[in-house]
């Protein structure tokens, strides 16, 4: 499963690139949390039901650029020290299946720690 932050569609939409939900191949499209920050094994609880493991980010490919020239150069950054971003969101396995519904709630559980940092998929 996809995940993908609409702070990313608002992003490439400044930026001149018309991408809206579920057009770069994700599954759930969520606000304000923030995806790339959670560790390995989060579990996103979709609704009342769904439940989601984060597994890692998702690598995005050239298939991006099918959509818009340079979309897929726009989903990728350089942090302060240089190291590459991968923006494109998180990838999860399905845990507890379940509906989930447009402006469903979703509910963070975090895995024990030590955090591990998402490495792409």
């Amino acid at each position: 499963m996809h995940l993908i932050h609409a702070e990313l569609h608002d992003e490439l939409r400044s930026r001149g690139f018309d991408v809206s939900a579920g057009r770069m191949g994700e599954n759930v499209t969520t606000r304000g949390i923030d995806l790339l920050g959670l560790p390995t094994g989060a579990r996103l609880r979709l609704g009342g039901t769904a439940v989601v493991e984060v597994t890692g980010l998702r690598n995005p490919c050239s298939q991006l650029d099918g959509l818009r020239s340079g979309l897929m150069a726009a989903v990728l950054g350089r942090d302060d020290d240089g190291n590459l971003i991968r923006k494109s969101g998180v990838m999860a396995t399905v845990v507890a299946d379940g509906e989930v519904r447009r402006g469903d709630p979703i509910r963070i559980g975090l895995p024990p720690e030590p955090y591990l940092p998402l490495e792409p998929v």
